[in-house]
């Protein structure tokens, strides 16, 4: 009873939505965007004729003013950067400003919270936090600052010359007391007076993080510069509503632009959310009326004004937004394609048309040029189905398939009726294809291709054979028709091709029967034929001791890792190259050459060796991924522009710093002391071993692998083997009957003054502690074989705290959501007892569509 209540706190607890606050912040915002797109599609209708209406010269005048706008963003951005000491580049400075100014635009006060967001360029310069807050925070004042130095001679204008809006003067001094309280705040927190001193009292948990961001001095000539890119800000938004006037017609003011200009601004500043809602509109409006423009132009002027100003640095932000994805995109869109028309060719054929359902058909297959018949329709769409999934998988001949039917689709609709728009839809997928051409690499298998060819003709002579007697035979009771040789031929040709022949009018119910026996027996025939032709190429590799020994010398020669051992296991196949002492050892797997880590050799020779292994790969229609590469290896796959993800962190232990002594090593000397009290005693036993030893250690092995519902893995691990555990020292725990509870064997480490070991693996009824035994035990062997370091492995999925990338926060969230990973929080927990430094770990690839594959093929190599 007592463990149920306590499982009811946890679950209770566990639906408390403190964890959930990101997904909470996630969905308000996604219902503040409908807000504003429900709210404001009424401009978003009117924007279309607006620009019908303006002139060519001045909406292009007013795109080149745009540019300068988001320029002018950016040097504010790099400015304030230079301000604390930091370079920012300016490309990197325009996206940021882009991306900030896209997301500002759905979040609750604005451009203020939006100053929270940092893209990964930004996380990518290295640069603190803190930093970017600061450097933030000064972009955010200057911009309030020049609000207030251009807008107020712009308010004395319109005041005193032209005798309008006097009340001007309450929010420009609304926005001189906010710039005044900002300074004096931060005046008092960087002297640490009152509000400093309050802040520290009421949370004292966020005054280290307030000290670290008013900690540095601010470099007062650069912050003038973003002062100054500021003000052309102000002055392009000015311009850009002169020249929208210019563009509609109307009597252009650079007066009332100005001064229209300003008082939207001030509004935009005081509104509470989605930058300035309707504020924007009904301010600019209302001004330009006053300084008489009619309604009508007045509303326009503001529409083409907005479409310089908001909506197309805002499309500009979604687009940077949406450019890391391109390449998935550009590589799922055919897949989706193809699967999409697949659907709706079955679905025509087993339910009654539906108008639009047939549009969607003809618009990217004009089925009604070759008079198709519902046969033939069923096999197209069973072929784009299948195409689609092996697209998906990257096989070269779904390629061909996919663009055969795009060209079709294009000349069908070009020469049935000149239908341009669905023309371009087909000339458009047929671009994204031939733009992705590379990615598809897997190629079909010739003998199975060469059979199904050969199966085919056969088959198709076979059923022309039948067809043409039957028809030439057939008794006119049965269509109505003696049919000459000429037509007999033409009909059985007709139907093998599953046309829809009008000529042909059965009569009778074995008329009928005929007709289906020939088209189901040409459906099957090219099913079969399709089948052959897109069926992936498997080719077992063997490897040869020969190879295998070359691969041991290289490794002898150049070795540098604690897994290099693993490079000449069992399960690996080699590819050495032809210009420079160096080997690559992979494994195949799901279209995909999967290599552990990097190329074995000389460092000056890796890039070079990665293109030539590029280059096989290609020819074996594979793709090339390489797992757990080094943070410093990384530097070569950047060269070659490839992609990392951070899968994990390896632990490795200063030997000379660790000690049992201390506080933080209590728990763990008295589980050796319990150990030692129980009568266990831990032993190393140099190879070569004994059976009864080796069989001792199955024992274990295999209870180990029973009780964590386990199976063997390799690739950049070892399994148990009696053959390979023969030559390697192990250590053991034994019981105080002599039992052996636990054991690890140490492998050869080719990393320089470093030792390692692979399994450790424990008994049912042995103690925790025995695996610290043991851990114990292997640093004191390598204290005494001189070893500097212990390499204590990968803790998979650990180690990311700032993502640099969508799968990286994809893989941080399932290591702390997903029970399945649980896991590995208990692997590196056992490992931060001994770890003194943790180096990360990356899965390097092609394209992000990789991934999608990635995670199960390298599941199949691991498996033995």
């Amino acid at each position: 009873m007592p463990t149920k209540k306590v499982n009811n706190r946890i679950n209770l607890k566990s639906l408390s939505p403190k964890p959930y606050w990101r997904e909470i912040l996630a969905i308000f915002t996604l219902l503040l965007a409908i807000v504003f797109f429900r709210s404001e599609r009424r401009e978003l209708q009117a924007i279309l004729p607006q620009i019908q209406q303006a002139r060519p010269f001045w909406l292009l005048a007013g795109l080149t003013v745009t540019f300068i706008y988001i320029l002018f963003q950016g040097g504010m951005y790099r400015k304030s950067f230079a301000a604390i000491e930091l370079k920012l580049k300016w490309t990197h400075a325009v996206i940021l400003f882009l991306k900030r100014n896209f997301v500002s635009v759905f979040l609750p006060a604005g451009g203020v919270s939006a100053l929270a967001y940092s893209p990964s360029q930004i996380r990518k310069q290295g640069f603190h936090q803190p930093q970017v807050h600061q450097a933030s925070g000064l972009f955010a004042f200057a911009g309030l600052l020049t609000v207030f130095i251009v807008g107020l001679p712009v308010v004395i204008y319109t005041v005193y010359v032209t005798s309008r809006f006097k009340n001007a003067w309450l929010a420009l001094l609304a926005s001189l007391l906010i710039i005044t309280g900002l300074a004096l705040a931060v005046r008092s927190i960087k002297q640490k007076k009152k509000l400093y001193q309050w802040l520290d009292k009421k949370f004292p948990s966020f005054t280290p993080t307030l000290n670290e961001v008013f900690a540095t001095n601010v470099n007062l000539p650069s912050f003038s510069g973003a002062v100054g890119f500021s003000i052309g800000v102000e002055l392009c938004g000015m311009v850009h509503l002169y020249i929208a006037m210019l563009a509609l017609g109307a009597p252009a003011s650079f007066g009332a632009s100005a001064a229209a200009y300003i008082i939207s601004v001030l509004m935009m500043i005081l509104s509470p959310f989605l930058r300035g809602l309707g504020a924007v509109e009904l301010s600019m409006a209302y001004v330009l009326q006053q300084f008489g423009y009619d309604s009508t132009q007045a509303l326009s002027i503001t529409i083409l004004y907005r479409v310089f100003e908001f909506w197309l640095p805002l499309l500009s932000g979604f687009i940077a937004l949406c450019w890391k994805g391109r390449k998935l995109f550009l590589r799922a869109a055919p897949v989706l394609l193809c699967f999409a028309l697949g659907i709706v060719n079955i679905i025509s054929v087993i339910t009654p048309p539906i108008h639009n359902r047939t549009r969607l058909l003809r618009e990217y297959l004009p089925l009604t040029t070759i008079h198709a018949s519902h046969l033939l329709v069923l096999l197209i769409g069973l072929t784009l189905l299948g195409t689609s999934a092996f697209l998906f998988r990257g096989l070269r001949n779904a390629w061909i398939i996919a663009l055969t039917l795009s060209v079709f689709s294009l000349i069908g609709h070009l020469t049935k009726a000149l239908d341009y728009e669905e023309a371009i839809f087909s000339c458009l997928t047929l671009i994204v294809l031939i733009t992705t051409a590379s990615q598809y690499r897997i190629r079909s298998s010739n003998k199975w291709m060469q059979a199904g060819l050969k199966t085919a003709l056969i088959s198709f002579a076979a059923v022309a054979l039948f067809g043409f007697l039957n028809f030439y035979f057939i008794k006119p009771r049965h269509f109505g028709v003696d049919f000459t040789w000429q037509e007999s031929l033409f009909h059985t040709i007709r139907s093998i091709l599953l046309a829809d022949d009008t000529s042909l009018h059965p009569i009778t119910r074995f008329a009928h029967e005929l007709i289906w026996l020939i088209r189901a027996l040409g459906f099957f025939t090219w099913a079969f034929l399709l089948f052959t032709f897109i069926k992936p190429h498997i080719k077992k590799h063997t490897v040869t001791e020969n190879y295998r020994e070359r691969a041991l010398f290289l490794l002898n020669e150049f070795g540098n890792s604690a897994i290099d051992y693993f490079k000449v296991y069992k399960d690996k196949l080699f590819f050495f190259s032809d210009i420079h002492e160096a080997f690559i050892a992979y494994r195949i797997s799901g279209g995909f050459a999967i290599v552990l880590e990097e190329p074995v050799c000389a460092e000056e020779c890796k890039v070079e060796v990665l293109q030539e292994f590029d280059r096989q790969c290609r020819k074996m229609g594979l793709k090339p991924a390489f797992y757990r590469v080094d943070e410093s290896s990384v530097l070569w796959f950047s060269q070659l522009k490839k992609r990392k993800l951070m899968i994990g962190q390896e632990a490795i232990l200063n030997i000379n710093e660790f000690s049992l002594e201390g506080r933080d090593k209590k728990s763990l000397r008295n589980g050796l002391n319990s150990l030692q009290k129980k009568g266990y005693t831990v032993s190393v036993h140099t190879a070569p071993h004994t059976a009864t030893l080796l069989a001792a250690l199955r024992q274990v092995s295999n209870e180990w692998l029973e009780s964590y519902d386990r199976e063997e893995q390799i690739f950049s691990q070892g399994m148990f083997d009696e053959k390979e555990l023969m030559h390697q020292d192990v250590i053991v725990v034994q019981d105080a009957g002599g039992s052996i509870k636990a054991f690890l064997n140490i492998i050869p480490d080719y990393a320089e003054e470093e030792c390692t070991y692979d399994l450790i693996r424990r008994s049912n009824d042995a103690p925790p502690a025995v695996m610290d035994a043991l851990i114990i035990q292997l640093i004191a062997y390598a204290k005494e074989r001189k070893q500097l370091y212990l390499n204590l492995g990968l803790v998979p999925m650990s180690g990311i705290a700032q993502p640099d990338n969508t799968a990286e926060q994809l893989i941080k969230l399932a290591a702390e959501k997903i029970k399945r990973f649980q896991h590995y929080k208990g692997l590196r927990d056992f490992k931060e007892k001994y770890a003194t430094l943790w180096e990360n770990k990356y899965l390097v690839y092609d394209n992000d569509f990789d991934l999608l594959q990635l995670p199960l093929a390298i599941r199949h190599v691991m498996k033995p």
